[in-house]
């Protein structure tokens, strides 16, 4: 059976300097599965290289074994807070209905039943009561909620999220916690960029630790070592003793 996200000699270099170095990772269907690494280390790069937002030097990305134009419907993003124009003049339930323009196309206009379902995305992530505020008006917490409201509304069978924790309170983590793990038992892949090693063993079932190579990856239980997380974080000079 081929894996819900498949990497294969992966290199990503900006300036002629490398931030990933021959990745090859699988993530298998039905997990909910952690992205880490020290700052630097490459997790957002790799993300976008998989979803085609930068281009890779080598290598080769595939979603369920085919390429990312033949699933991108399939395919939901949610990205780091600090990336998103969050002074953009438009109200939440706009930002989620954003959401749908894969599926309803973006000269056609939302009917009902497409407004019924971001109404139903932002009650699932406590929004409703929010949804005719402009999104700048919100706090952090408040803002990624709706970000996750527009995902939820592609009916995406995989998920990515680059630090969806990023400046949220313990409340709304743990709020989103539950989310994505309610995602992952209706069957979903969903893959977190993350930062908190703490949590690591608490939110995810399967784990990449990445510093511009991968040190280790698979199931939390036996990747997640005291050995592995020093060799992630305090292996800066890999890279170079890789290209040697």
């Amino acid at each position: 059976m081929q894996p819900a996200f498949h990497v294969e000699d992966l290199t990503v270099a900006y300036q002629q300097n490398a931030v990933l170095w021959d990745i090859d990772l699988d993530v298998p269907f039905g997990v909910l599965a952690g992205i880490i690494g020290p700052n630097g280390a490459g997790k957002t790069t790799l993300i976008k290289a998989a979803l085609n937002l930068v281009k890779p030097l080598t290598g080769s990305v595939l979603f369920a074994g085919k390429p990312y134009r033949a699933m991108h419907k399939r395919i939901a993003y949610v990205p780091q807070k600090g990336s998103v124009d969050w002074d953009f003049p438009t109200t939440v339930q706009d930002v989620v209905m954003m959401g749908r323009y894969g599926h309803i196309g973006w000269v056609k206009r939302p009917n009902a039943e497409d407004w019924r379902r971001a109404l139903e995305a932002l009650e699932q992530v406590d929004m409703l009561p929010f949804r005719h505020r402009q999104i700048a008006e919100l706090s952090g917490g408040q803002q990624q909620r709706v970000f996750l409201a527009r995902a939820l509304i592609q009916e995406a069978d995989l998920y990515f999220m680059d630090e969806p924790f990023q400046g949220v309170d313990v409340k709304t983590e743990q709020a989103l916690v539950e989310l994505l793990k309610s995602l992952k038992a209706s069957g979903k892949t969903v893959i977190v960029v993350h930062h908190d090693l703490n949590t690591v063993r608490k939110y995810f079932d399967w784990v990449t630790m990445l510093n511009k190579k991968v040190i280790a990856h698979g199931p939390v239980d036996t990747v997640f070592t005291d050995a592995n997380i020093r060799r992630t974080y305090l292996s800066d000079s890999l890279l170079s003793v890789e290209r040697d």
